[in-house]
């Protein structure tokens, strides 16, 4: 019971990441989208992107060096376990079984779309580039940089191996020296399968 609990949170936040191709956030456009309206330097509104699209499986880069993160977890009351082991608890007492349960109450929730780049496509060297230069050259309305730090892979189990190819290999697959090894920190994630 306490690893199932322990695992809740994690499930609510990466759960929600996952669906941000299809949710919307604060700006009324998916999470992940093509055209986030942001203002240019001269007060007019362009389209941002913060997605590549893609029908693969999905995968992400993550800029979480800040206060405020791309998904919010808001623990309002944290995991409390509860046992019903009295022998004179009604339960026990009429149906001769003890009882456990565990009570907490979060939720979770878009942060900014600008700290945040989700993927369909193939998980490789180039997109990896596409991604990580979308995020570094993100713009703030009137033409603001943000300075996103891109520096937290986040995949599921079956792009496990590309990511490490991309982050940790000496060489890329040319025989080049890989200029991605060591740009982010790889989160292997199960609820993401």
């Amino acid at each position: 019971m306490g690893r199932s609990t322990g695992a809740k949170f994690d499930q609510l936040v990466f759960d929600l990441l996952k669906a941000g191709f299809s949710t919307t956030c604060y700006d009324n456009q998916y999470f992940f989208d093509t055209d986030h309206p942001v203002l240019d330097a001269d007060g007019n509104e362009i389209s941002v992107a913060n997605t590549d699209g893609g029908t693969g499986t999905p995968w992400f880069l993550l800029d979480v060096s800040r206060a405020l993160k791309p998904i919010i977890l808001q623990i309002r009351k944290d995991f409390e376990f509860v046992s019903k082991t009295a022998l004179t608890d009604d339960h026990v007492f009429t149906n001769k079984e003890f009882l456990f349960g565990a009570d907490a109450r979060a939720n979770v929730g878009f942060g900014f779309w600008q700290f945040a780049w989700g993927s369909k496509q193939t998980l490789n060297a180039t997109n990896y580039e596409t991604a990580r230069a979308a995020l570094l050259g993100m713009k703030g309305d009137y033409d603001r940089p943000l300075g996103i730090n891109p520096r937290l892979l986040v995949v599921p189990p079956s792009l496990e191996g590309a990511a490490l190819e991309i982050l940790n290999a000496e060489r890329d697959a040319s025989g080049a020296t890989n200029v991605w090894k060591g740009t982010a920190e790889l989160l292997v994630v199960p609820w993401l399968a």
